[in-house]
């Protein structure tokens, strides 16, 4: 019966939804679960769940990890991150807002995905170089105090080699034991030990890495609130109101940017407060102006920097190709369907959305291994050199070590738990349950809407979360008679704001793959920049959206007052 399915989904989205949130399994078994679930209860056939796991998007990610893998391997990430920390500075509160800006800038016009994978290795590359920088002035002054010998590099070593042999046996070292070193004094041996990981010889440098990590995840969610390509939610928001509503004419690339603009901009300057504050404490007098000890620090960090740059030599061959390669397919990206003025797919008028952002980022990705990259050469027994074989820019090897397979099955176990509340009703049931929702004041109701499908996004993934949620919400809209985009605007918007969870969002799970990070971390950092993502999208529909379409009248493109109830 009709009910029985209902509840057979609720269930299936709870244990998921569960397993998830405590990772009781790994995070990409728990997403094979609604395959396994939904045949079983009968709400789809394994064929049609099956389809819902390789998506338009896995294509996309396949061609964004060709270009990240020539990236990293040609190095040009490290040359990146070190150019751009020598032009920000060392001082991590205008380094997070480097990277916040650049990351959003990026984002706006490349998937959020892609941006994430982009970006984290050179910050990756960055925290490392600023923590081994810091590392070395302290182990310099260490020598200026002690004369000439230096004990605390030598015990340092054995601590990290005693460390690494734990963290292989996946134990963590006993705080205020260690048969290697007996000598240590206390307060090293507690940095060392207390569980703070192997990687990082201060409590600071560990916050470093988690704000690094989370700027990232964060900007490349904001900056694509901006543009209606910037982000998949937005794109099923605009194709789904022009289809619903073909007579209103309002929703364009141009007017979308206008009034998401502001909204990303306030929230992306107040999240880099937040996080700043959250993991390393906002200092201002230290943000703006540095003391004797400070100076001498950051100007040995900008030295080890720029050395480092310099080994990197001068700027190959392959790191060209592959800088080149990145900027036409971003090229690519921005001018497909820019809105202001036709893009390239107006020369394919008659297959209208046939190529996708994933078809550019395909041919991209083919031509890495297309392009040769160095010539293998042998001397023949005349002594002549010969190139017998061309290498090309990455090999499948190297591909497929890069490609971050938990990530793609985790993406497809959202679609496929999307199509199973879909398929059984869930989501219908859902929407009749939210009609009386009329009486209540309209400003409430946006807040009550909104609320819920930030919640709902938190577990489920953005697109699951905006397919589920517009069928439901715009029918509400019109049964209580208003302006459809005063409900759906805000509602959009907060379908980005998926910042708990690492498997809320692909950019999150990215950046968490990186290890740096706790699922408790991300979500009380998250919680914040949820509150103010909120918060500013409310006030942002009830002051200078609102003018732009007209919101507090109701439209004459809408359908005029139905009798007919709620789906």
């Amino acid at each position: 019966s009709k009910e029985r399915k209902e509840a057979e989904c609720a269930y299936t989205l709870f244990v998921v939804a569960t397993f998830w949130l405590t990772e009781a399994l790994p995070l990409s078994v728990t997403a094979l679960l609604p395959s396994l679930m939904l045949p079983m209860f009968g709400i789809m056939p394994s064929k049609k769940v099956a389809s819902a796991y390789f998506k338009d998007f896995h294509l996309l990610l396949i061609g964004v990890i060709c270009l990240a893998t020539s990236i990293e391997k040609w190095n040009l990430h490290k040359r990146i991150a070190l150019k751009m920390v020598m032009m920000v500075g060392v001082n991590p509160a205008w380094l997070t807002l480097g990277f916040m800006s650049s990351t959003a800038f990026l984002s706006m016009w490349l998937s959020n995905t892609s941006t994430a994978a982009m970006v984290m290795p050179i910050a990756e590359a960055v925290a490392q170089q600023i923590i081994n920088a810091e590392a070395e002035v302290e182990a310099t002054q260490m020598t200026y105090f002690n004369g000439s010998t230096n004990h605390g590099l030598e015990i340092d070593e054995s601590v990290n080699g005693h460390e690494i042999n734990e963290r292989k046996e996946k134990t963590k070292p006993v705080p205020g034991y260690n048969n290697d070193t007996g000598k240590i004094s206390s307060k090293v041996e507690l940095e060392k030990t207390s569980g703070m990981g192997t990687k990082y010889r201060t409590k600071k440098g560990h916050m470093t890495c988690k704000l690094m990590c989370l700027c990232i995840a964060y900007s490349s969610t904001i900056g694509g609130l901006t543009t209606i390509t910037g982000t998949s939610t937005n794109l099923i928001f605009a194709e789904y109101f022009n289809t619903r509503y073909p007579d209103c004419r309002c929703l364009n690339f141009g007017s979308w940017f206008t009034f998401s603009f502001p909204a990303a901009l306030i929230i992306l300057l107040l999240s880099w407060i937040w996080l700043q504050w959250f993991f390393l404490g906002f200092n201002f007098k230290e943000t703006f102006k540095c003391g004797k000890t400070k100076i001498v620090q950051q100007k040995a960090c900008a030295e080890v920097i720029k050395q480092e740059y310099q080994k990197l030599g001068p700027i190959r061959y392959q790191e060209i190709v592959t800088l080149v390669l990145f900027i036409i397919m971003a090229l690519l990206w921005f001018s497909r369907d820019p809105g202001f003025v036709p893009g390239w797919s107006a020369l394919f008028s008659e297959y209208p959305g046939f190529a996708t952002d994933s078809t550019v980022a395909l041919l991209i990705g083919l031509l890495f291994f297309l392009i040769p990259a160095k010539r293998l050469t042998e001397t023949t027994p005349t002594g002549e050199i010969v190139a017998f074989d061309y290498s090309p820019l990455i090999t499948w090897k190297e591909f497929q070590s890069f490609m971050p397979w938990d990530i793609a099955i985790l993406v497809g176990g959202g679609f496929a738990l999307a199509d199973g509340c879909e398929e059984s009703g869930l989501s219908k049931w859902i929407g009749n349950k939210l009609s009386p929702l009329g009486s209540l004041p309209i400003w409430l109701i946006i807040l009550i809407s909104s609320l819920m499908v930030t919640s709902l996004t938190e577990v489920a993934s953005n697109p699951a979360t905006i397919t589920v949620v517009l069928p439901i919400l715009s029918p509400l809209a019109e049964a209580i008679h208003v302006n459809p985009l005063y409900i759906l605007i805000p509602s959009t918007l907060c379908t980005s704001f998926a910042f708990l969870l690492p498997v809320a969002n692909p950019p999150n799970a990215i950046v968490f793959s990186y290890g740096h990070l706790k699922v408790i971390d991300m979500v009380k950092a998250g919680l914040g920049v949820n509150i103010v993502g909120v918060a500013v999208v409310m006030l942002g529909i009830c002051t200078w959206i609102v003018p732009m379409f007209d919101l507090y009248t109701y439209p004459s493109w809408a359908p005029a007052m139905s009798n007919e109830t709620m789906p």
